[in-house]
């Protein structure tokens, strides 16, 4: 059985925090080695969250293992940081945490499947398997793209012979298309990316141009537009990533 050693976990939270104080903010060249791999352990705890800690998922693994195993990922990752790519990305955060990030999921999943059972199978054939799940996720994207293809659809051209051909099929209840992709949207985005796809496609409210959203949403600047196509890009990627192809199948 696995055990939660609580008490562990609070005295690591709390030295944890300490030391980040200590560090102080600095440029993300300027930290040394130790610096870097401390202040990023918050974010191997995010991403140790995320995944599941049952006896089917995680074998013996509690969540202290697995944030062990994401700092073990963690400090093998720093000492393969290539700083001139991070030093001439447009956002170093996003890019340093992106790099961390790939290599933290990667020690955590090793370390479950290690831990897992008495089977085990050869790493490469299990990333086989999980690139096999990426039917599922094309089904989902396939889904967001009709919906909002068909909604963006322009007027039809009589004249073309394609559009004579009678269409038999039965059209989806809009208005309950509209309600069920909202709940979807209040589940995995936050206010302003819900708002900026709200608005953008109609789903329950009169549509808006990019200048308009930009103006309700408070994006000031010659550019506010191109932001808004920004987050709705941001957005409908965000659904793909984490909707499961369960909830749409019904759809398709």
């Amino acid at each position: 059985m696995k055990k939660y050693n609580v008490q562990n976990y609070i005295r690591y939270k709390q030295d944890l925090s300490q030391a980040i104080k200590r560090i102080g903010k600095k440029e993300w060249n300027d930290y040394t080695r130790d610096e870097l791999i401390t202040i990023f352990m918050p974010l191997v705890e995010n991403i140790g969250r995320k995944f599941a800690t049952s006896q089917q998922a995680s074998g013996v693994m509690s969540i202290n293992d697995i944030i062990q195993e994401g700092n073990a990922g963690l400090t093998a990752a720093v000492d393969r940081i290539i700083w001139d790519t991070i030093l001439t990305s447009e956002d170093q955060e996003k890019t340093l945490k992106s790099f961390l990030s790939k290599r933290i999921k990667g020690a955590i999943r090793r370390g479950i499947d290690i831990n897992r059972g008495d089977m085990r199978l050869p790493e490469h054939k299990i990333n086989e398997i999980r690139k096999n799940f990426g039917e599922d996720k094309k089904m989902v994207q396939l889904f967001f793209n009709a919906v909002f293809s068909s909604i963006d659809e322009q007027p039809r051209d009589e004249n073309n012979f394609a559009n004579q051909i009678p269409d038999n099929s039965k059209p989806n209840n809009t208005a309950l298309l509209n309600a069920y992709v909202l709940s979807l949207l209040r589940l995995h985005l936050n206010k302003k990316e819900i708002d900026v796809l709200r608005m953008s496609y109609g789903l329950d409210c009169n549509k808006r141009s990019a200048s308009e959203i930009a103006k309700r949403l408070g994006i000031n600047g010659s550019s506010s537009y191109v932001r808004v196509s920004q987050l709705k890009k941001q957005a409908i990627d965000k659904l793909i990533d984490n909707v499961d192809h369960s909830q749409v199948i019904d759809f398709l």
